[in-house]
């Protein structure tokens, strides 16, 4: 699954990134493999999206965060 696909409030772990030309960008913000991401809101129209990323929040456009797997982390 991708990040986009992720519903606002749910965790989940980055698994990879595919390639894109904000991979490079996305990891040296602390988006790499088993970085856990929480979905936090999406805008009113669903585009761009917010999620928590270590410890501080971050707003992505749904066609960047296409580009990174994820797994659902199990809820407790």
């Amino acid at each position: 699954m991708t990040l986009n696909h992720v519903r606002a409030g749910s965790s989940v772990k980055v698994e990879y990134l595919e390639a894109s030309p904000l991979k490079e960008r996305l990891m040296s913000m602390g988006v790499v493999s088993g970085t856990v991401i929480k979905v936090l809101s999406s805008a009113p129209l669903g585009d761009p999206m917010e999620i928590n990323v270590r410890s501080y929040n971050l707003a992505m456009r749904r066609k960047d965060a296409e580009k990174i797997v994820v797994s659902l982390l199990p809820t407790a």
